[in-house]
């Protein structure tokens, strides 16, 4: 018999609470419930005026994994939808985790977070730009946080305030409020600092997506402020083996180059030691316009 519970005065019915999703440790579906209720106070504000995108692995990592945009058959009438017009559908909604009901109906499905870098009011217009640092073999999180403090240091001259998280994989995401700005024009920016990150650390960073030219480089991803793109979201878990998350961290972390993966375990202790670091990306205040 599927639990019924209550959250927030929305009844909820939450299936196969004991299914162990991550196997490396084995942490099940109750688990990762409980992990998102905890971390809504942070996450929500990240997430609840963006359309979402899921990633969904309800078997685990090592099962089925698929992307869906459109709301899931069965999404409560109570969960909100937002128009998000696409080629192929322009009459196509996605969901918009607005709530504590919300995010726990959406996290019984067993999903990753991902939204885009505008809200559901300004679709395409940027209200924050993201570079994804990936690594190729052999290189690691250590040289992305190589690139990284490039990237502060060069957004710094240009008066923006850069963040940082881990992608809960392999790499980081450099994260920066700016102004509302069409993302056709964000994205350009971004790949002007790409190109630049390569021409001053030839030996470490690329801009260029071309796979034999990753091994033992940072590849800087700019392509995620295209506004069709998303982005893995702020503490959201990733379907890996471990219960990886995209956890913000200092730039004092950063620049010791440390190994810079968290699991759930660890968000709520660093959540008490430093609330929530990526705090100023939902603050208007902070954005500034382009150069």
């Amino acid at each position: 018999m599927t639990p019924i519970t209550e959250v927030e005065g929305r009844r909820l019915a939450l299936s196969n609470l004991e299914k162990v999703i991550h196997p490396a440790t084995g942490t099940t579906k109750a688990e990762l419930l409980h992990y998102y209720a905890s971390t809504a106070d942070a996450m929500l504000p990240h997430i609840s005026d963006r359309p979402v995108s899921f990633l969904r692995y309800p078997d685990g990592p090592d099962g089925q994994m698929f992307f869906t945009k459109n709301p899931p058959p069965g999404t409560p009438s109570w969960v909100r939808t937002a128009p998000v017009p696409r080629s192929d559908d322009k009459n196509a909604r996605q969901v918009v985790v607005a709530d504590l009901p919300s995010l726990v109906w959406a996290a019984n499905l067993v999903v990753e977070f991902h939204t885009p870098q505008w809200t559901q009011d300004a679709p395409a217009v940027a209200d924050r730009m993201v570079f994804d640092l990936d690594p190729g073999a052999p290189a690691t999180v250590e040289e992305c946080c190589t690139v990284a403090l490039w990237l502060r240091e060069r957004l710094s001259e240009d008066g923006f305030e850069a963040y940082v998280k881990t992608s809960g994989s392999k790499g980081l995401h450099v994260l920066v409020p700016v102004r509302p700005t069409p993302s056709e024009e964000v994205s350009a920016y971004a790949k002007s600092l790409a190109v630049e990150a390569e021409a001053s650390l030839p030996r470490l960073a690329l801009y260029r997506m071309a796979r034999n030219l990753r091994p033992g480089k940072v590849f800087v991803d700019h392509s995620q402020n295209a506004a069709a793109k998303t982005t893995a979201a702020p503490y959201t878990l990733r379907a890996r083996a471990e219960p990886t998350v995209s956890a913000p961290v200092t730039w004092e972390e950063v620049e010791a180059r440390q190994e810079l993966t968290f699991r759930m375990g660890d968000i709520a202790a660093r959540l008490e030691r430093y609330g929530d670091l990526l705090a100023p990306l939902t603050d208007p205040g902070q954005a500034r316009p382009l150069p």
